[in-house]
């Protein structure tokens, strides 16, 4: 379905302004038989303004000497009259001196005619300065159209981030994995979602999906992934096994039947009792594992997500990789929206200077949380706050 504005298609619609009836019945018979020009005729100059408002002409015909009102302050008038202040005005008058048509062109006046002329002179001026006037008016409209469309559009984007956020999870603060995160929609929102919780009593299962692209359409691919990882509703998988979960995405979500949309996506799997994650990745950023040490200092572990991202190629393997945690150990989950970022001077932060960013302490002071630290400090360095993508972090701390 086009969005394009239908634009209203205007008649040519002249208004005449004279005290002659004369002039009005020559200057209707000019323009009969013409099925694209609305005649109307105003004999009184003290009611032309009012006869205006009333017939929205594209091109105003005027005479110059009238008895009620002089013709130059009648042309001030329509200029000093909003609804008229652009519309074509012709003065059609018996004077043909030069400080008399100087004094009309810089009342406002846009054409100067001495009456009566030829019949296809009066339709071509007609036309001509109905033309132009008649593509402005289409092209205010076109205009507001789009900022009408940009209105919608941006509460739809307000509406489905508030959807988006709603089905985030509830931050958990007691027990022995507790978790705290931020998300930050970006203003076309783009395709970011997480989520976490048990599989059973000695597994919990977290995640954080990216998909491509930006708008309501990627907003309802996460949303449907996360929907099929959070219910356990991909057949004949085994959702401990991160490599198996992101090789039943991969066939359930091909491109060519998401539009053209793909996801990239970090899975990970807690088992209690040993105390270890096991992980798998499609296309995303590596998770940053904070484990402990014998030292009392939290050593920093990149787990890179080595698979392909999902959606581009049916039947892929997922290799699933895993690692062990020391106590008190911490993970970050995060989209790319949290370090691409373009800095004022128009270079991108480095993915480098983002892990030495993380990797500085302090990582556990409860009043001052890392991950707000990082979008300060984001959107100190692309001199803004808005962000261009969606930005999410995901904190999950193993007691």
């Amino acid at each position: 379905m086009s969005t394009e504005p239908v634009l209203t298609q205007h008649k040519v619609v002249v208004l005449l302004v004279d005290d002659q009836p004369m002039v009005g019945e020559t200057v209707r018979r000019m323009l009969a038989g013409e099925p694209d020009i609305d005649f109307h005729y105003n004999r009184e100059a003290a009611k032309a303004v009012e006869a205006a408002d009333r017939v929205k002409p594209t091109v105003i015909l005027q005479d110059l000497v009238m008895p009620e009102i002089d013709g130059l302050s009648l042309v001030k008038k329509f200029r000093a009259h909003e609804p008229t202040r652009e519309t074509p005005l012709i003065v059609l008058s018996t004077k043909e001196e030069p400080a008399v048509k100087a004094e009309a062109f810089a009342l406002g006046a846009n054409d100067y005619v001495v009456k009566l002329p030829d019949r296809l002179e009066l339709l071509a001026r007609i036309r001509y300065h109905s033309k132009g006037y008649i593509a402005q008016l289409q092209r205010n409209e076109a205009y507001d159209a789009l900022l009408e469309s940009q209105h919608r559009l941006a509460n739809e984007m307000k509406q489905a981030a508030r959807y988006v956020q709603s089905l985030l999870p509830d931050k958990l603060k007691k027990g022995d994995i507790q978790t705290d995160w931020r998300f930050i929609p970006s203003a076309e929102l783009g395709g970011d979602s997480f989520g976490y919780h048990w599989l059973d009593d000695d597994h919990f299962a977290f995640y954080l999906l990216d998909v491509s692209g930006h708008g309501v359409g990627s907003a309802l691919l996460s949303v449907s992934a996360m929907n099929a990882l959070r219910s356990q509703a991909l057949p004949q998988t085994d959702f401990r096994i991160p490599g198996q979960v992101l090789c039943a995405l991969n066939n359930a979500f091909q491109m060519e039947q998401q539009n053209g949309l793909y996801f990239t996506i970090w899975y990970g799997v807690y088992n209690k009792p040993a105390r270890r994650i096991e992980y798998s990745g499609g296309g995303h950023p590596p998770a940053l594992l904070f484990n402990g040490s014998s030292d009392g200092e939290a050593k920093l572990e990149i787990l890179e997500a080595r698979g392909p991202m999902i959606g581009a190629i049916p039947d892929l393997e997922f290799e699933t990789a895993g690692t062990t945690l020391n106590e008190f150990a911490k993970l970050c989950l995060y989209s790319d929206g949290v370090y691409e970022i373009e800095r004022i001077d128009k270079t991108m932060w480095p993915f480098n200077d983002f892990i030495e960013f993380m990797r500085a302490g302090p990582h556990d002071d409860e009043n001052d949380s890392k991950m707000d630290r990082l979008i300060a400090y984001d959107r100190q360095i692309q001199g803004r706050d808005e962000f261009i993508d969606d930005c999410s972090i995901v904190e999950l701390k193993f007691m």
